[in-house]
C-alpha cells in the first residue's frame, strides 16, 4: 500500500504524508551502518515516501553525504530532498554570501544540482539577538538571498523552521514569501493546531497550522515524538543521540517524559497499540499537515513509523481523549 500524497505549498507540489527524517536525534543517517541506511531508504521508496529531510547541521554534513550517496546508488531520481541553512551570528554581516555558501556545500554533499525545499533553520524573534534572526533580518536580508538562489535554479521551494517567538513566526508567514515551514506539533504541545489547555506551560504557537493553511503553505510536522519522550521510555537506542533538550514543550526532557506517561490510557483504552503509534497518528490527523517526520535509529523504528501512518489518523474520539488527558482528565 503506497502512502498518500498531500499538497505542499501554493505551487501545486505534493509530498508523501510520511517523510524520511535524516536528523541527528534518531541518528540512523548520521551514525547508523551504511547497509541499514540503504535498507531503510529502499523500504521508504517502495512504500511511496517521496520526501527526504536533512541538514548540514545533522552530523556536520554526514547526514547529507550519506543520504546523497544512498539515493544515487538506488537511482532515486524522483526523490524530493529538503535541506537547511543555519546562519551563525558571525555571518549576519553578509547573509547573502553565507546562505549561498551553505547551499552550495549542501548540494555538493548531496550530489545534486538543486534542492527541492530549502529552509532557513535559525530561530526567529521580533528583535533578534545572539544567534537569533530578527523578523526584519529575515524579510529584508534572508528573503532576497533565497530569491536569488531560487532564480539561479539552486532550489525549488523556500521554507523555514518555525522556531522562535510566536509573533515573529506569524510575521514570517504573513509576509507571503515562504512556501512551507517545519512546525513543532505533538501531543505534549498541540498549540500550533488547537488552543492549549488552561495552565499550559509550553510555548503557545497560536494556531500556526491554521495560519499556514490559510496562506496555502506546506506544513512539515517535526518533534512528533518530542525527541523520543513520547515513546514513554527513558531508554535510548545506541545509535540515537542523548536525550535532547525540549523544543516548544516542557522545561526538561524528564518533564516531557513524565507528561507523556500520563497519555498511556490511550494504549490501555485501545486507541493505539503503543504510545509512539498514538503520537504519530495524532500528528498526521491535523488537516493542515502535509507530511510528518519521525526520527529513527534503526530500520525497525522506521518500519514501526510506517505501520503507524498506514493505520491512518487517530479518530475523533481518540483526539478528544488526548485533549482530556492533557487537561488532566
Amino acid at each position: 500500500m503506497l502512502l498518500e500524497q498531500r499538497p505542499f505549498g501554493p505551487e501545486g507540489h505534493s509530498v508523501s504524508q510520511l517523510g524520511f527524517g535524516c536528523g541527528g536525534v534518531g541518528g540512523l543517517m548520521v551514525r547508523g551502518a551504511r547497509q541499514d541506511q540503504e535498507r531503510a531508504i529502499a523500504l521508504a521508496l517502495e512504500a511511496g515516501i517521496t520526501y527526504f529531510d536533512t541538514a548540514v547541521q545533522y552530523g556536520n554534513g554526514a547526514s547529507e553525504e550519506n543520504l546523497g550517496a544512498v539515493l544515487r546508488r538506488l537511482a532515486a531520481k524522483d526523490a524530493l530532498v529538503g535541506t537547511k541553512v543555519r546562519l551563525h551570528s558571525s555571518e549576519f554581516g553578509n547573509i547573502r554570501q553565507a546562505v549561498t555558501a551553505s547551499l552550495d556545500g549542501s548540494l555538493k554533499r548531496l550530489q545534486r544540482d538543486r534542492a527541492d525545499i530549502f529552509y532557513l533553520h535559525n530561530e526567529v524573534t521580533l528583535e533578534g539577538g545572539g544567534e537569533d534572526l530578527s523578523l526584519r533580518q529575515v524579510l529584508e536580508e534572508v528573503v532576497p538571498a533565497f530569491e536569488a538562489l531560487r532564480a539561479a535554479g539552486k532550489f525549488r521551494l523556500p521554507a523555514f523552521t518555525a522556531v522562535g517567538e510566536t509573533a515573529a513566526l506569524h510575521g514570517v508567514i504573513d509576509a507571503g514569501f515562504f512556501s512551507g515551514a517545519q512546525v513543532i506539533y505533538n501531543m505534549l504541545n498541540p498549540s500550533a493546531g488547537a488552543p492549549p489547555p488552561s495552565g499550559h506551560a509550553a510555548q503557545d504557537y497560536g494556531l500556526l497550522l491554521d495560519r499556514m493553511r490559510a496562506a496555502r503553505m506546506g506544513a512539515v510536522g517535526i518533534r512528533v515524538l518530542a525527541g523520543g519522550a513520547l515513546s514513554g521510555s527513558a531508554e535510548r537506542h545506541p545509535v540515537a543521540s542523548p536525550a535532547p533538550a525540549p523544543m516548544g514543550s516542557g522545561t526538561s526532557y524528564d518533564a516531557d517524559l513524565a507528561q507523556a506517561r500520563k497519555l498511556m490510557p490511550l494504549v490501555r483504552e485501545g486507541f493505539a497499540a503503543s504510545l509512539p503509534e498514538a503520537a504519530i497518528r495524532f500528528a498526521m490527523a491535523h488537516p493542515g499537515m502535509s507530511t510528518i517526520l519521525v526520527g529513527m535509529a534503526s530500520v525497525e523504528e522506521f518500519e514501526g513509523s510506517l505501520a503507524a501512518v498506514l493505520k491512518g489518523p487517530l479518530p475523533e474520539a481518540a483526539l478528544r481523549r488526548v485533549a482530556e488527558l492533557a487537561a488532566g482528565g
